[in-house]
């Protein structure tokens, strides 16, 4: 895909062109495997820490003139070395975070009888929606009016957003013209990875993806990965 070196000389505004990355946060420091969603208090892990300084150097000879992360700490601190290493400030974008999800503060992996709970039930009714947490159209929304910012914010140039598996997978369908629920095992979004939107002008034109830090990823964590009991994939939300 392009770098995104369309803002020089006589290109008008129209043609220009921008990269917005979506990169998903590192790994997190979770001992007890909950899933913690939206909760302060989860930070990148010394391996999560690693993951960030590779993205962080294979963007170095980026164009990038603009950073933005999610509030929540893990995001913050995934996106800090990118910043650094572009001399940039930090930005923050609520429209990044976590998607809300009813099971925040629990465990609910493979193998640890979540599912057969009678009081997890009712949140477990219409994948379509989700019942169990926000709705995918209103995460399509916001991810878009974000990635509509940091693309005012760059134009011409690159941007880097971070934010979290979920959203990322959702508005990458959205774009995609995929339909929005799915199996959770399939999600093409791995810790650290980058999903880049390019826009000509104000029109996105495609979609890359790629895992500068996949050899760090613990391979149950990968998409595709066969679920191993007593781990999930969503803790790494």
């Amino acid at each position: 895909m392009s770098n995104g070196n369309g803002g020089g000389g006589n290109v008008s505004r129209d043609e220009q062109l921008t990269v917005v990355h979506l990169m998903r946060h590192g790994e997190v420091h979770n001992p007890d495997g909950v899933l913690y969603g939206r909760r302060p208090g989860y930070h990148l892990s010394e391996l999560g820490r690693q993951m960030a300084d590779r993205v962080a150097d294979h963007l170095e000879k980026r164009d990038i003139t603009h950073v933005v992360a999610s509030p929540l700490e893990r995001a913050q601190e995934t996106a800090s070395p990118v910043a650094k290493s572009h001399g940039l400030d930090l930005a923050t974008d609520p429209r990044l975070i976590e998607a809300a999800n009813v099971f925040e503060g629990k465990t609910f992996g493979v193998g640890d009888g979540a599912l057969r709970k009678p009081d997890n039930w009712k949140h477990l009714t219409n994948p379509f929606r989700p019942s169990w947490g926000e709705p995918y159209i209103e995460q399509v929304v916001r991810m878009m009016g974000a990635l509509d910012a940091a693309k005012d914010a760059a134009r011409g140039h690159e941007a880097v957003c971070v934010s979290h598996q979920l959203p990322i997978w959702i508005v990458r369908s959205f774009v995609e013209r995929r339909r929005l629920w799915h199996d959770p095992r399939k999600r093409q979004c791995t810790l650290a990875s980058l999903t880049s939107f390019t826009y000509r002008g104000d029109t996105i034109v495609s979609v890359g993806y790629s895992e500068p830090a996949r050899d760090l990823v613990p391979a149950h964590l990968l998409a595709g990965a066969k679920p191993v009991k007593g781990k999930s994939k969503a803790f790494g939300a």
